[in-house]
Order: structure tokens, then sequence, then C-alpha cells
């Protein structure tokens, strides 16, 4: 006897992937340390978007230079990990793996809140167009503790390595 979690479990789409670790975030970007900034994916819709967690600790190389009696998250590295959250979307995009996508430019930034050690940036990037398979228009905003810390719109391009 079949019951409804055991359809839900036969379904295809079960196999798909919805969070990725660090681990695999690193199979995916090329970026490492001190310039990756993304530390899980902990949602993933292939095509649409992705949501990923930048865990802000009092180590951060940027702080000790950035405000040193009042440290703050540097806004365009808001943007950057919001950017490589976004790549995530990207280079697993049909005929995608192994590419890269760099900043075009960016539009209607806005920070609303800064981002501290102990903080934890919760970033949602949603893709909204992808022309000849090679530029890319993303939307992105960047949450800690539900409250907006940053939103903007990324453009994005294909680069032949």
């Amino acid at each position: 006897m079949s019951t409804v979690q055991d359809s839900v479990l036969a379904t295809p789409d079960t196999d798909l992937k919805t969070t990725f670790s660090v681990q695999e975030i690193h199979q995916l970007l090329p970026h490492r340390a001190p310039f990756a900034l993304v530390d899980r994916i902990i949602d993933y819709v292939p095509g649409e978007k992705a949501v990923g967690i930048k865990n802000v600790t009092f180590n951060e190389p940027f702080f000790p230079g950035h405000i040193p009696d009042f440290p703050l998250m540097p806004g365009v590295l808001m943007v950057e990990a919001m950017a490589q959250v976004g790549g995530i979307v990207l280079v697993q995009l049909p005929d995608m793996a192994g590419k890269f996508f760099a900043f075009a430019g960016i539009d209607k930034v806005r920070f609303r809140r800064p981002v501290v050690p102990g903080d934890r940036l919760t970033m949602t990037v949603e893709l909204l167009s992808l022309k000849q398979n090679r530029i890319a228009k993303m939307q992105g905003k960047g949450e800690v503790d539900g409250e907006l810390a940053v939103k903007g719109e990324m453009m994005f391009s294909l680069i032949d390595k």
C-alpha cells in the first residue's frame, strides 16, 4: 500500500539539490578566501533563484581597516556576496557548467542597515532575464534577522576564459 509520503518521495523532483555546502559552492564558483563570501546555499530553484548565507565574523579581513571602532561590512562586499549567490544560479543553467559570469553593472543598489560582526546576512537572488546565454540580469536582497540590509539589481556578462 502506497502512502502520500511514498508517492512524494518517488517523484523525480526529490533528486533535485536545493542546498549546497561551502565545499559544493567551491566546486561551482572560482572565489576563494578571502573573497569567497557565501557560506551556504539554503534554497535553490534551478533557473530561478538561490538563497545564500554569509556568517559575518569579527575575524573578517576587512574589519581592521573598515571603521576600526565600529566595524561595518563594506557595502561593495555585500553586493559581491549577492553576486556570488547569483553565480550559483547562473553556472547551473543548461550548458553553463564551468563558465564564469562577471559583473557588467549594478543598478538601484541601496543599503538600509549596517551589517556587523555576529550578523547572518541572508541573501535572496532571483534571475530576471538571460539574453543570448551571455547577459544576465538579477535582482538581489540581503537581510539580517528579517530586516532589509541591501537590495539592488545586478548585470552579469559571460566571460570566455
